[in-house]
């Protein structure tokens, strides 16, 4: 019996002697970030006020246990069996009823407060000064800054880490899956307001820094806003499981003084004013195929493969689609095909995108069917011409 008793006590004490040498040691104060499990602190006003909260709600819960707790282990070291201590033979107490109904109700009354204040601000996305609609696609984002005085302009968003990573041929970066070819830019101290939605399945827009996380539904649109007030890359990801690649669709919002967020919306104006003008052009062969691998490069081949082998996806080599009829080609890349991997890509892609990606696909790859599709052919298809 005693040396069962002591194998029971040094068993309860391992872990306390282990807390003690790793204070001695230095190893919890160096190793601390990877012990925290926290909310994490926000560049925003709103986020803050959040954070504060979710502290202050902590502190009430660890108080509340330590009571709670302290009276249960008192109550049953003080009253045990073997001190002589007899249960009352009482059925109810009064005061006692009246007390933790009433402490707890002034407790909930004392959290509901500022919650509730914090929470209508949450969602008061009145007067922004910047409104960018979000729009969710497996797997990438698209934003479109709406411009009350001129064009609307709309990117999309995908991921850039190295495939290499990926397949653990290469080791990862510091911002491994975190990577995009096109952040969004935000001016530091602007309300800018969310419109969030999706083309396809659910997703949820997430950057825990700006205190915004929104779901992303089809048909619907939810609104959030956020005012950064320090500027910097702030990095989020999607927080719905949307499907195979939930985990490679990041999201890199840019917040920087309002001269440089002018000067790069100007630019991203004077990229949309080109493609507007590409619109009405007629392109060389050379020209539609140099356009249409960059196109492919991008969007294509993750499904299809480098040279058109297929792996996802169909194979694009000898595809009875990319040497069949061109209507069938292109309905297929602008629609998609339900049911399957192929996505569609009319809404990601522009129409010269469009007329150069099917020319390529049509021409390469041993196809050599000597098609050459231009942004007429396309902007025609989609009018049902």
């Amino acid at each position: 019996m005693y040396l069962q008793a002591k194998r029971l006590s040094q068993l309860a004490l391992s872990p306390v002697l282990l807390a003690l040498t790793l204070f001695s040691s230095g190893a919890w104060a160096s190793n601390g970030q990877r012990w925290e499990t926290n909310m994490t602190t926000s560049v925003t006003e709103v986020g803050q006020k959040i954070y504060d909260l979710h502290m202050l709600v902590f502190w009430i819960c660890v108080v509340v246990g330590i009571v709670v707790f302290g009276f249960l282990f008192y109550s049953v070291f003080a009253f045990r069996k073997s001190q002589g201590a007899k249960a009352s033979s009482f059925h109810e107490n009064t005061t006692v009823e009246i007390a933790w109904t009433v402490v707890p109700f002034f407790i909930l009354i004392f959290m509901a407060w500022p919650a509730t204040t914090t929470l209508i601000e949450i969602y008061d996305t009145d007067d922004a000064d910047i409104d960018i609609l979000v729009t969710g696609y497996q797997w990438k984002w698209k934003y479109e800054y709406i411009l009350p005085e001129s064009d609307n302009i709309a990117f999309f968003s995908n991921l850039t880490t190295d495939k290499s990573e990926i397949y653990n041929e290469a080791s990862k970066g510091s911002n491994y899956l975190l990577e995009v070819d096109e952040p969004m830019v935000i001016p530091v101290g602007k309300k800018v307001r969310f419109l969030i939605t999706a083309n396809d399945v659910l997703h949820a827009w997430w950057v825990p820094a700006l205190a915004v996380k929104r779901d992303a539904i089809p048909g619907f649109i939810n609104e959030a806003w956020t005012r950064a007030e320090e500027t910097g890359v702030y990095r989020g990801q999607c927080a719905e499981l949307c499907g195979r690649d939930h985990g490679f669709m990041p999201i890199v919002v840019n917040v920087v003084e309002q001269p440089e967020y002018d000067q790069w919306l100007s630019g991203k104006q004077a990229e949309a004013a080109e493609i507007k003008q590409l619109m009405s052009q007629t392109f060389s062969m050379d020209e539609l195929m140099q356009r249409g691998k960059s196109v492919y490069t991008r969007s294509c081949v993750a499904c299809h493969g480098a040279n058109g082998e297929g792996g996802v996806g169909k194979a694009i080599a000898d595809s009875p689609i990319a040497t069949g009829e061109v209507a069938q080609h292109i309905d297929v890349i602008a629609n998609g095909v339900p049911g399957s991997a192929m996505q569609a890509f009319g809404g990601q892609l522009n129409d010269v995108e469009l007329a150069a990606v099917v020319t390529y696909t049509r021409n390469a790859f041993g196809n050599n069917m000597g098609d050459k599709v231009q942004p007429i052919d396309i902007y025609n298809f989609k009018k049902g011409q």
